[in-house]
């Protein structure tokens, strides 16, 4: 067990049953010579453009998104009580 790496899940790869690889072939045969004469304008999925829409529909994303941006480092609660426990141990004992 490690404390600061994270295990990364297994990925995923789906296999179709029904797959005609002819059909593919010609479709694709069919796009590019589209693209040759001009016909059609070459469609290119861009993942960037996708890219904050998701997180920016939501108030907490959002926020997130915020203090990250402003640069001010978050410390867990968790860690916050532990150093007030660990100040006030030390307190004690030097009184």
């Amino acid at each position: 067990m490690s404390l600061f790496s994270r295990r990364k899940p297994r990925g995923f790869n789906h296999r179709y049953i029904y797959y005609d690889e002819r059909r593919e072939r010609l479709r694709a045969i069919e796009e590019r010579a589209r693209r040759e004469l001009g016909i059609e304008a070459p469609e290119e999925f861009r993942p960037e453009h996708l890219r904050g829409v998701f997180s920016g529909s939501t108030r907490h994303l959002r926020r997130a998104r915020e203090r990250e941006a402003s640069g001010r480092p978050r410390m867990h609660v968790a860690v916050l009580v532990f150093l007030l426990i660990v100040l006030l141990a030390l307190v004690r004992y030097i009184l």
